[in-house]
């Protein structure tokens, strides 16, 4: 175990920024992985603000985040598929890799699997953290750290519309305009719609829709319009595919409404209390509904998607926040300011460990120097004092050799890692 600086959720309500031990030790199979970008999701949110969803109760401070990207700083002895400096997006729900349902290919079922940020389970955003290398994926050099991190939410929508059984030229409808209904809508056009309806309330992120090619955004609060704008795209016959992304009881009239006879409806939204269903409206249209937990077996088609130019979720970034503000990042998320889509998270902070060159000094990744015990001296101090505040907590002088410091003063050796990474 090492100590971290972690973003913690103490208690319902209670964020703080501090060291936490966490688990270090890199198995065979492992990456030791620094986290770079990290986004808020709503699950975050809810158990800031409630301290629980439904059966997954936080009674002990636990680390946030699961939706991250990072660097490979080292590899287990029998990872092949990545090196250290790949960057990587990280898929995070760990299966048991012999259950049946892994082994049926069906991993996101595993009634065992454990997922970031899930209590009792820590989260990912800590400075670095180990990940078992198959769920590690690395990103093409034109797909950024930032879209890595989405590739999580996104894996919600490619999973939902897998499930879906998209025929080409299929009109689809999702129902809910946030995060994940849009990134299902995307996906929905990549299965091979031929064009997608996002209905919602809020213009500020129906705007967003309006952004891309193939979706039309509709405010479900104008009556008739969404019954007028269905009936153009599909000559009055309904969508062929629905999906509910808001885990909203009032959704389902529109999804009887809205439904082509023979369509298949995908559950995308956990609705927080128990739903009541229409089975006769239902039987009626023969409406097939599927439901999606998660995902399983999407992170590398959405990668090539991402790096192909097809799929575009950067107009979906609303704001970037550094670590050491990551509670303004989550009271802004709490805030729920309509524009908001995505807020990131990019943790730039400090990492104080031991050099591997030298028994005498240490580095860090917040300064500009890197140099032996021999070399420099005042310059040295100078650079690491530009490190900031920051720096001067996590960097260490060199210490006392035999009694008597190396050349009569105290060193500070820091290195600056590319970009912060």
């Amino acid at each position: 175990m090492v100590r971290m600086q972690s973003l913690v959720l103490e208690k319902k309500g209670e964020l703080t920024i501090r060291e936490v031990d966490v688990r270090d030790e890199l198995g065979p199979n492992d990456c030791r992985v620094k986290i770079h970008s990290v986004g808020i999701c709503g699950s975050d949110v809810h158990y800031y603000e409630h301290g629980r969803i439904g059966p997954f109760v936080v009674e002990k401070p636990m680390i946030l985040g699961h939706e991250a990207s990072g660097t490979v700083v080292a590899v287990g002895a029998e990872v092949q598929n990545l090196k250290k400096g790949d960057r990587v997006a990280l898929e995070p729900g760990i299966p048991r890799w012999n259950s049946a349902q892994t082994l049926s290919g069906l991993y996101n079922l595993d009634p065992e699997l454990t997922f970031f940020a899930t209590p009792p389970v820590h989260g990912c955003m800590s400075t670095t953290i180990i990940h078992p290398a198959a769920l590690c994926f690395k990103l093409p050099d034109n797909v950024s750290y930032e879209e890595g991190a989405l590739c999580e939410p996104i894996a919600v929508g490619m999973h939902s519309a897998t499930k879906a059984g998209i025929k080409p030229g299929d009109v689809g409808l999702v129902i809910g305009c946030g995060t994940i209904g849009v990134v299902t809508a995307l996906s929905a056009l990549a299965g091979g719609c031929s064009e997608v309806i996002v209905c919602g309330s809020r213009d500020e992120r129906l705007e967003i829709v309006r952004r891309y090619p193939g979706l039309r955004a509709v405010n479900t609060s104008k009556e008739g319009e969404l019954k007028r704008v269905v009936a153009e795209a599909t000559g009055g016959n309904g969508c062929d595919v629905v999906f509910e992304c808001g885990g909203s009881a009032s959704a389902f009239p529109l999804i009887y409404e809205h439904a082509a006879p023979g369509a298949t409806c995908v559950l995308v939204g956990m609705p927080v209390e128990p739903v009541p269903v229409d089975v006769v409206l239902a039987q009626a249209k023969e409406i097939t509904f599927q439901t999606a937990f998660r995902y399983r077996n999407v992170y590398p088609r959405i990668i090539r998607l991402l790096s192909s130019g097809k799929m575009d979720v950067k107009p979906l970034i609303s704001a970037k926040f550094a670590f050491k503000d990551s509670v303004k990042a989550y009271e802004r998320a709490v805030n729920r300011d309509p524009k908001d889509m995505k807020i990131m998270i990019q943790m730039d902070g400090c990492v104080y460990r031991r050099r591997k060159d030298s028994l005498f000094s240490f580095d860090c990744s917040r300064c500009a120097n890197r140099r032996g015990l021999a070399a420099g001296g005042d310059e040295d101090r100078r650079r690491h004092q530009r490190g900031g505040d920051r720096c001067q907590r996590y960097c260490s002088a060199s210490p006392v050799l035999f009694g008597f410091s190396w050349f009569g003063y105290r060193r500070f050796v820091c290195t600056e890692k590319e970009k912060w990474l």
